[in-house]
């Protein structure tokens, strides 16, 4: 069974910059032939809300929200995936969750967690 870290969240003041990362131990899209790998976030209480996907050919996804704040990426190796959240708002205050799915088309709505999560605090 693969081993997964996130880490990268933090308090933050508005507009500035936080970069998250889930790095895991084995080939990110191997594990269970995964077709999608990305973040989503959930205030407790709240329904969780995919952010952003990036599929194994390298496409990306974004929520409205987030789209030209936030970009996803993964390493050269493919063993680690980055959510570089840039001009961050106070609404952007969650927990932020690694996550995957098998979904070819990378919808958002597909994912499912799979990181511990790690808190983003944004204050005005």
């Amino acid at each position: 069974q693969e081993s997964l870290v996130e880490s990268g969240g933090g308090s933050v003041q508005a507009g500035g910059s936080l970069r998250l990362s889930c790095t895991v131990s084995t080939v990110l899209y191997s594990v269970y032939s995964l077709q999608c790998m990305g973040w989503f976030r959930q205030v407790p209480g709240q329904e969780p809300e995919g952010v952003a996907g990036i599929d194994k050919h390298g496409s990306t996804y974004y929520s409205d929200s987030v789209r030209g704040r936030f970009t996803i990426s993964t390493d050269n190796n493919k063993r680690a995936l980055y959510l570089q959240m840039d001009n961050l708002k106070p609404e952007d205050t969650s927990v932020y969750y690694c996550a995957n799915s098998w979904d070819t088309g990378c919808s958002l709505g597909a994912l499912r967690k799979w990181g511990q999560g790690t808190q983003v605090t944004v204050s005005s």
